[in-house]
């Protein structure tokens, strides 16, 4: 089996790359990097890796020859159009090159009435690739832990988690659980099934005041839940003009929109995935 796999040299699919190699040949896995530069571990690791650009058609069908496995990890952005775009470009290009499979990342914020910037993108992906006619699989993400470990200092100072959620709740996965999900099921042929949509949780969901009490503990600090409103956490994080598109997420986040919960981990990896406190615990004050 021939794997390539985009945004390898991003956080998850560098994550997925990792994963992966623990299960098939790296001389099986070609890495499609917008900078080849950044891919030069990669290569060291046994892989190919070859430029693409998601604008031009040429440089994917080059790339996506002779694969059997497409691993689709979206450029980032902060739209739907622009996703939608490069999608289209890949599924044209893998249509022409005759990719056998195409497993693409899923997230949760995916409904019809779901007010995330990225919800329309999300919604699109599974009837796109329904109607597309290559063999497909979905991974959808739950939110990543990850960035609460580098975000706890901040939340140490407030002394309050100011996420504009109400009283709803959020799910959480880590990039390693969810990388380590993508690699089994594209390696393994019994979970790679055509129009199977996978959903990546841990086992339970937190209330904003459920996940201050988790993060108390980790810390050993006082943290309560204070939340600020949507227009206030946009300004707040507005680093690269993100603050619309994060507020626009706990605008779901209050809808009771992310706080899905799934046993797909368990069925893809034999066992639940690590649990947030867990995480925490191993991850904070490395």
């Amino acid at each position: 089996m021939e794997y390539l796999l985009t945004g390898a040299t991003g956080h998850l699919g560098g994550h997925i790359f990792n994963e992966l190699v623990e299960l098939v040949p790296s001389n099986d896995i070609t890495v499609g990097v917008h900078t080849v530069s950044k891919a030069e571990s990669l290569a060291k690791a046994g892989a190919k890796v070859v430029g693409i650009d998601f604008l031009k058609e040429d440089t994917l069908l080059k790339a996506f020859e002779n694969i059997d496995v497409l691993i689709y990890v979206p450029s980032k952005s902060h739209d739907s159009f622009s996703r939608v775009s490069e999608l289209e470009n890949v599924l044209t290009a893998a249509k022409k090159a005759n990719v056998g499979h195409i497993l693409s990342m899923g997230f949760i914020a995916d409904q019809v009435n779901n007010p995330f910037d990225l919800s329309a993108f999300y919604g699109y992906l599974p009837r796109r690739l329904a109607a597309s006619g290559i063999p497909y699989t979905i991974i959808r993400n739950a939110l990543y832990a990850d960035p609460l470990v580098p975000y706890l200092p901040e939340l140490i100072e407030r002394q309050n988690i100011i996420y504009p959620v109400k009283d709803q709740a959020l799910s959480f996965i880590s990039l390693q659980d969810s990388a380590k999900a993508f690699a089994k099921v594209a390696s393994k042929e019994a979970l790679l099934q055509n129009g199977r949509i996978y959903t990546l949780t841990q086992s339970r969901n937190y209330t904003m005041p459920q996940l201050a009490k988790v993060l108390s503990s980790v810390s050993d600090s006082e943290i309560g839940y204070q939340p600020v409103s949507l227009d206030e956490f946009a300004q707040i994080y507005n680093q690269g003009n993100e603050g619309h598109m994060l507020s626009s997420m706990y605008a779901a986040g209050g809808l009771g929109l992310l706080d899905e919960i799934s046993s797909d981990y368990q069925t893809i990896m034999g066992h639940p995935a690590q649990d947030l406190t867990q995480f925490l615990n191993m991850n904070y004050g490395k």
